[in-house]
């Protein structure tokens, strides 16, 4: 599962070969959610409030960016990390 980014201890990952529709992990301490990559909603599992509004926060800013590492990922192409959250 490719790391496509990282930020205030959040882990950003996209898996191989995953099923649609096009979504990202988020991993802060032992909390995982999955988010939808269209709307930017938890699609499943949740983060404590603060973390949420961060993840939120950088799909807003960069949610072309995350689409693309999705679809390079589901190709097997290679993929660009997605800027972190400053």
């Amino acid at each position: 599962m490719p790391e496509i980014s990282r930020f205030y201890g959040i882990r950003i990952t996209i898996y191989f070969d995953d099923h649609p529709p096009s979504h990202f992990h988020a991993e802060y301490g032992e909390y995982e959610a999955v988010f939808s990559i269209k709307n930017g909603e938890i699609i499943n599992g949740k983060l404590p409030t603060t973390a949420k509004k961060l993840v939120k926060k950088w799909y807003e800013l960069q949610k072309e960016n995350i689409l693309k590492a999705w679809e390079q990922i589901q190709n097997d192409e290679v993929f660009e990390k997605v800027p972190p959250l400053d």
